[in-house]
């Protein structure tokens, strides 16, 4: 009789420890899935154990599948755009509930400190956003700092509901794009799942298998130093903070990132671009990806490298399905730290709200360099996005150069979308430039006084 009792002992542990269905912890409650799709649910569980799925919003149509010899399974559910909360529930040898389930936008925000930066570290009228975060509607998915060399299946993390609590742990201009972003589409829930890390450089959020064919990108990490606040291996941080969410169904990414490739910045422009295209691969989707463009800041008198991430981000609007935040206005050349986060965030929900949402017709862009060209003894340089263009004041940040590449300073007048270049000094000018300083604040605007993008360019 004993070894009879202790036979079904051990058969009952052995059943309870294998049988349990697991859900990763991106689905939890209060998670927001994205409207109006078609998402993957996926999980681990014993092999050949059979699930039940029931949806609130789909009751009549249970889905059912079969746990998959390497303990893996997966399904795919349609969701709608009912406004009521929502609930998942799971059967297996165990039940698993999923509850306060909103159905609404789902945005990946990434990038290093300027996108970590929270309200609790100081930001510009902080107090006052901290005690107006009301909006339930928006949840927050906040992915810890991990590394590793190998792709991660699941990491640690919950959804919080919004709340002045929660809202100044989360990321400043990430919140901020999602409180714009919820009231301009009517009061529509927004899932932001965050995943920064300060201090670290593109290459490190780039999955390992880009390196192998891509020898430009392999000359960029070698110029990355070692840091003590960071990583700075290749897909160090994309294994272990963007791989195990990449099944999770998202609207599209705002990035705010480059200050940490200053210094292999010849590269970024060909690193960002493998950055991009790679994402979008590994979510299976072409989904919008918008950045910040970074801000001023005096990385050295001796150097261009702030100036030239910029003008790779200003370039890599050639990719499609993308958008930049002019920030040339809202830094600090004495901080590479900005405070003013809101009107970045703002700034990136007018990107979506443009380009991706079709909502409103406002101006989203700065004055952008279109092209150059000589006429009589002037420069002419035409913009794009320049209605009313302006100077905020009298000083000219145009410069001009000949075959000997050395630079003059242009005097400037504007008529209409252009401006009009001359310099006694160049008589037969090849290039021009303008913010062309790592700490350059432009004073070209439009319209919405958003700033012009610093450029170089040779003149047609």
């Amino acid at each position: 009789m004993k070894k009879i009792l202790i036979t079904l002992l051990i058969g009952l542990v052995s059943m309870d420890f294998f049988a349990n269905i697991e859900l990763p912890s991106i689905f939890s409650d209060n998670m927001v899935l994205q409207r109006n799709s078609k998402i993957k649910i996926w999980g681990w569980g014993n092999p050949g154990e059979k699930i039940n799925i029931v949806a609130s919003w789909n009751k009549n149509d249970t889905i059912s599948t079969k746990v998959d010899r390497h303990s893996n399974w997966s399904v795919e559910i349609k969701t709608n755009d009912n406004k009521n909360p929502q609930r998942l529930d799971l059967y297996g040898y165990n039940h698993i509930k999923v509850e306060n389930i909103l159905f609404g936008e789902v945005w990946l925000a990434s990038g290093q400190s300027n996108m970590e930066w929270n309200a609790a570290a100081g930001i510009t009228k902080g107090e006052e956003a901290i005690e107006n975060a009301a909006n339930k509607k928006i949840r927050f998915f906040q992915i810890p700092k991990r590394s590793s060399k190998f792709p991660q299946q699941e990491l640690t993390a919950n959804w919080r509901i919004n709340s002045p609590e929660t809202m100044q742990e989360f990321s400043a201009i990430a919140y901020f794009f999602a409180n714009k972003l919820s009231k301009d589409l009517g009061d529509i829930p927004i899932g932001i799942i965050g995943s920064y890390w300060g201090g670290t450089p593109a290459e490190i959020w780039i999955p390992k298998n880009k390196f192998k064919k891509d020898s430009i990108l392999q000359k960029a990490v070698t110029k990355l130093p070692k840091e003590p606040w960071g990583p700075n291996e290749p897909a160090y941080a994309f294994n272990a903070m963007i791989h195990p969410i990449t099944n999770y169904k998202i609207a599209g990414v705002v990035w705010y990132q480059g200050e940490s490739n200053t210094s292999n910045a010849e590269y970024y422009q060909n690193t960002f671009k493998e950055l991009i295209y790679s994402w979008r691969e590994v979510f299976n989707t072409n989904f919008p990806f918008y950045y910040a463009q970074i801000a001023p800041y005096d990385y050295g008198q001796d150097n261009f490298n702030g100036v030239l991430v910029r003008e790779a981000q200003r370039k890599s609007l050639n990719i499609p399905n993308t958008g930049m935040v002019f920030t040339g206005d809202v830094g600090n050349p004495k901080d590479i730290h900005p405070r003013n986060k809101k009107p970045v965030g703002e700034r990136f929900a007018n990107l979506a709200l443009n380009l991706h949402y079709n909502k409103i017709d406002k101006e989203y862009y700065g004055p952008l360099f279109s092209q150059s060209y000589s006429k009589s003894d002037s420069l002419i340089v035409e913009f794009s996005h320049a209605k009313e263009l302006h100077f905020i004041n009298n000083q000219s940040l145009f410069e001009v150069a000949g075959h000997d590449s050395i630079f003059y300073p242009a005097e400037a007048v504007i008529k209409n979308t252009k401006v009009i270049l001359s310099s006694n000094k160049v008589n037969n000018p090849l290039w021009v430039r303008y913010a062309w300083k790592n700490d350059a604040e432009p004073n070209l605007m439009n319209e919405e006084n958003l700033p012009a993008s610093g450029f170089l360019e040779k003149i047609e």
